[in-house]
């Protein structure tokens, strides 16, 4: 991919002259609107290899652009903080938002080749990152980021001259250091591993641009050039049609499916579940503070019903727990700074550290389910969410946090019952809202959605477990015995796949449970 970057490009001195004041006034104004406008984030990433001028094209970007609506993220060796949260966390926080410009020197790129130069990816492994990021680059495109990807390519012997030059001249010597010609002599593996990866993520969406280091003016002219070019013709651009869609159908011929099947008259005793709530709750505080959980971290997601008991279950959890081991986290509807990113960035930002816990009440699945329902997001957005909340999830459980998702269900009546409750106790009047009616008049569009959601995305490493929340008490048990077996088994080693959480939910269920009735309990 480099031969047309070591042709021997150059742009002699008057030419840079006559041309660079119409390109950065060209660029200033671009940039204005951009920032006007504030519908489009801009993420160009600067890489290439040792002494090709990478420090210099932001220098230049700076001198060129309005510096007020640039940002510049260098990332070097991950801190001890980052390497406590997937690869990817660093990055999703520094994302830029609508109308700015985020400069990226290292990238996501950075650690696949370094490592795969070191030994420590195969090829295989190398391929498996790079549709990581493919899909990640898709993502913020589909969210409407233009992204900007520039390799600056020198050649080993024009490589070897630019550290000579630098070295030579007592101003710059400090530039070059003995890491560096260290780093020379793996060049060629350099240039393998980079030029398969390049090829790899080379895509109609985030095409690279490869750029020829060896003469300064040309590589500004040209860097400016294209970042003018994409800048002008993604903000001139009308809004593209709707890319078609393969309709998502559902059938339920006989008119059974996962929601249908659940067992809503499963109920436990009062007393029963005082024994249970203590024992688990025990449990749980006794496995937080174990040794091993000191290298993991667990994500908990709430997701149910209106009414349906997310709160009264975060609570039971949280009293067993230190409270500077955990961090709740409601959900509510985007704020102006949220809806600058894209969707999951609001998530990928409170992911817990090592020895910690994040409880989300409502999660990333609002995109596939309220968003959906009521119609705040195209039919596109949501059925892309998809497989973007399942690479979510999959990095985290790479990474190895310990993801725990449930669904609360509750049956229409009961919530009916539970929303004039509410009404009537002053205390709890705040929990009841006009949303919550509206909601209420959509519960079969809600169901269906419901479905596909624990359909597409109940995964070997991410399973649902579905609650069966109309007797608080047997929802609240269930959840804690299912929370506990997740975190033994992914502390025992077996990495907290699914296989046991039946176990667990068989395990409620053989234990003492009555039919409904007597024992309505409150929060």
């Amino acid at each position: 991919m480099f031969e047309s970057a070591e042709i021997g490009h150059k742009v002699s001195k008057a030419q840079f002259k006559e041309q660079v004041p119409a390109l950065r006034e060209a660029l200033l104004e671009a940039q204005a609107t951009l920032f006007a406008e504030k519908k489009v984030p801009v993420v160009v990433l600067i890489s290439g290899e040792d002494g090709s001028g990478k420090r210099e094209t932001i220098s230049m970007l700076y001198e060129w652009m309005d510096p007020r609506f640039l940002s510049t993220m260098a990332f070097e060796a991950a801190t001890d903080e980052e390497r406590e949260r997937p690869d990817m966390w660093r990055y999703w926080r520094s994302l830029p938002p609508k109308g700015r410009v985020g400069i990226f020197s290292g990238s996501w790129y950075s650690d696949p080749i370094r490592m795969r130069i070191m030994g420590e990816l195969t090829e295989m492994e190398l391929d498996a990152r790079s549709a990581q990021i493919n899909r990640f680059e898709t993502m913020l495109i589909n969210e409407g980021a233009l992204v900007l990807k520039f390799w600056i390519h020198l050649t080993e012997k024009a490589q070897r001259a630019r550290f000579n030059a630098l070295e030579s001249d007592p101003h710059t010597a400090w530039r070059v250091t003995p890491w560096h010609w260290e780093r020379l002599k793996t060049y060629d593996k350099l240039h393998e591993v980079s030029s398969h990866l390049l090829r790899m993520t080379n895509t109609a969406n985030a095409p690279w641009v490869i750029v020829e280091g060896v003469d300064d003016r040309y590589r500004s002219l040209k860097v400016g050039q294209v970042i003018l070019a994409a800048l002008q013709a993604k903000l001139g651009a009308k809004k593209p049609a709707a890319a078609p869609l393969n309709p998502m159908v559902r059938v339920d011929t006989d008119g059974r499916n996962v929601l249908t099947e659940m067992d809503m008259s499963l109920n436990l005793p009062e007393k029963d579940y005082k024994a249970e709530l203590g024992k688990l709750q025990g449990r749980l505080s006794e496995l937080a503070r174990d040794p091993r959980f000191k290298t993991r971290s667990m994500v908990v997601a709430f997701e149910g019903a209106d009414a349906a008991g997310k709160g009264g279950a975060i609570r039971r959890i949280t009293a067993a727990l230190d409270a500077r081991q955990f961090q709740v986290i409601p959900v509510a509807a985007p704020t102006e700074e949220e809806r600058a990113q894209p969707h999951l960035w609001r998530f990928w930002r409170h992911l817990p550290r090592h020895n910690h816990m994040a409880i989300f009440d409502r999660t990333w699945y609002g995109r596939v389910l309220v968003e959906r329902v009521e119609g705040f997001c195209t039919p596109a957005d949501w059925q892309r969410a998809y497989s973007e909340i399942n690479d979510f999830e999959h990095e985290l459980v790479d990474a190895g946090t310990i993801v725990v998702k449930f669904w609360l269900q509750i049956s229409q009546e009961e919530q009916l019952r539970r929303f004039k409750e509410r009404e009537q106790i002053a205390f709890k009047r705040f929990k009841i809202t006009e949303e919550d009616w509206r909601n209420r008049e959509k519960w079969d569009a809600y169901q269906l959605a419901i479905c596909d959601m624990v359909e597409r995305t109940s995964t070997g490493d991410v399973p649902w477990t579905l609650v069966e929340s109309n007797d608080k008490n047997y929802a609240r048990v269930k959840i804690l015995r299912t929370l506990c077996e997740s975190l033994e088994q992914a502390l025992d080693g077996s990495g907290g796949k699914s296989k046991k959480v039946p176990k667990a939910i068989k395990a409620l269920k053989e234990s003492k449970i009555t039919k409904p009735g007597k024992n309505r309990n409150k929060n």
